[in-house]
C-alpha cells in the first residue's frame, strides 16, 4: 500500500465552507487575522458581508461568534489550534459551551506537524482541551474528504463543535464521496491480532502499518475513530471484545486525547491492554514536519512497534504471567 495523493485539510475547510455559504445564508464566518492560514479567506471572498476579521483577539472572537450563534447565525470560527483551545478557552467555555450555543470551531494547524513554527504553535493539548468541555463536540479528521463531510454535518449540527485540522497535506484515505456521522468511528481493515484506533494524520500511518504487520502474520483492524468526543463506545468495545489488545494512535499528547478517551472506556466495559501511541514528550521542537514525525514515532515503524508492545501483553496476560 502507498498513498499516492496528498490533500490539504485546511483548503477543504475553506473550500467546503464558501460553498455551504451559498446554501446557508445563515453562515457567518470569523478568524482572528489568520484567514489565508485557516483558508477562511475563501469564504470571505464569496460573502465578505458575512466575514469578520477580529484580529488578534481571539477570546473576543470566541464571544462574538457566541452572540452571533444566540441571534440566529450559524458561526464557523478559526484561527491556529493553539490559541482556539488555550488563549480562549475561558471565553469558550463560559460563552459557547455553558450555553449550548450553536459555535463551529474550526482551528488549523494541530499537532507536531506544525514544524517549524516550533513548539509555541505546535498544538499538543487542544484535544484534551476541547474534550473537557462542557456539551463540546470534538473531531480530527483523517484527510481532505473527510474535512469535507466533517464541516457539511457541522453546519447541519446543532451544537458547539471544536474541529481539528492541518497545516500540512494529509495522505487521502477515503474516498471523496465519503460521508460522515458524528459519533461513529469506521472500521478500515479488520484483524483478530490488535485493533489499531487512529485519528487524523495517524489513521493513514496505522493502514501502512498493518499492511507491514500482515507481511510478519500480525492481523491488525484500523479504525478511523475521527469523533472523539462522543466517543463510539460501541465500536472500543468491539474492537477490545474481538482482538483483544489495542493501540491508539494520535498527533497529540498521549494525555487527555484519543488514547486516554479509549482506556476510559475499555477500563469500564472490556479490559485489555491499551497501548497509547502519541507524543509523549510534554513539548516539540522546530524542524521540517516530515523530520519531526519520524523523530517523534509518528510514522509505521511507531505505530508497528506499539503493536508489538500490545501484543506482548496480551499474551502475557492470556498466560497469567507477569
Amino acid at each position: 500500500m502507498s498513498f499516492t495523493e496528498h490533500k490539504s485539510l485546511r483548503d477543504a475547510y475553506g473550500a467546503t465552507l464558501a460553498e455551504l455559504g451559498a446554501l446557508y445564508p445563515d453562515i457567518v464566518a470569523l478568524d482572528a487575522d489568520l484567514s489565508g492560514s485557516t483558508r477562511t479567506s475563501k469564504f470571505a471572498a464569496k460573502f465578505p458581508k458575512r466575514f469578520f476579521n477580529m484580529g488578534v483577539a481571539e477570546a473576543d472572537m470566541m464571544s462574538t461568534a457566541a452572540g452571533f450563534a444566540a441571534a440566529g447565525k450559524i458561526p464557523f470560527a478559526s484561527t491556529f489550534a493553539v490559541f482556539a483551545s488555550g488563549r480562549a478557552w475561558d471565553q469558550v467555555r463560559q460563552s459557547v459551551c455553558l450555553s449550548r450555543l450553536n459555535v463551529k470551531i474550526v482551528a488549523s494547524h494541530g499537532g507536531i506537524s506544525v514544524g517549524e513554527d516550533g513548539p509555541t504553535h505546535q498544538a499538543l493539548e487542544d484535544i484534551a482541551l476541547m474534550r473537557a468541555l462542557p456539551f463540546m463536540n470534538v473531531v480530527v479528521p483523517c484527510d481532505a474528504h473527510e474535512t469535507a463531510a466533517v464541516i457539511r454535518a457541522a453546519a447541519e449540527h446543532i451544537g458547539p463543535m471544536y474541529v481539528r485540522t492541518a497545516r500540512e497535506k494529509f495522505p487521502v484515505v477515503l474516498p471523496p464521496e465519503t460521508k460522515f456521522t458524528l459519533g461513529k468511528g469506521t472500521l478500515l481493515r479488520q484483524g483478530a491480532d490488535v485493533a489499531v484506533i487512529a485519528c487524523g494524520y495517524m489513521v493513514s500511518q496505522a493502514l501502512l502499518a498493518a499492511e507491514k504487520l500482515a507481511g510478519e502474520g500480525i492481523e491488525a483492524s484500523v479504525v478511523n475513530m475521527s469523533t472523539i468526543k462522543p466517543l463510539d463506545e460501541d465500536m472500543v468495545t468491539q474492537m477490545a471484545t474481538t482482538c483483544g489488545a489495542i493501540v491508539t494512535a494520535e498527533e497529540h499528547s498521549i494525555t487527555g486525547g484519543l488514547g486516554a478517551a479509549v482506556a476510559e472506556v475499555v477500563c469500564e466495559t472490556e479490559p485489555v491492554p491499551v497501548i497509547r501511541m502519541g507524543m509523549k514528550s510534554p513539548v516539540g521542537q522546530s524542524g521540517k514536519p516530515e523530520e519531526l514525525l519520524d523523530f517523534y514515532g509518528m510514522n509505521p515503524a511507531g505505530v508497528a512497534e506499539a503493536v508489538y508492545k500490545a501484543i506482548a501483553l496480551k499474551r502475557r496476560m492470556a498466560g497469567g504471567t507477569r
